[in-house]
């Protein structure tokens, strides 16, 4: 198996990358929104970012 980041082989502590350097990266780009898990709930589906209802206001 190789690294997803890299592509050396992979190492059983760090598994399934290479190292820790490799599986920071990984986890920085979850963090930063480069990887995105696709969503079909319906307030995620306004991809032009108009609403259509106005939405509720809500006590603080």
């Amino acid at each position: 198996m190789s690294c997803p980041i890299c592509g050396s082989d992979t190492v059983i502590k760090f598994r399934p990358f290479c190292s820790k350097r490799c599986a920071d990266i990984d986890l920085a780009k979850w963090l930063n929104g480069s990887y995105a898990v696709p969503s079909q709930r319906a307030e995620d589906l306004d991809a032009d970012g108009s609403q259509d209802e106005p939405e509720q206001q809500r006590p603080h």
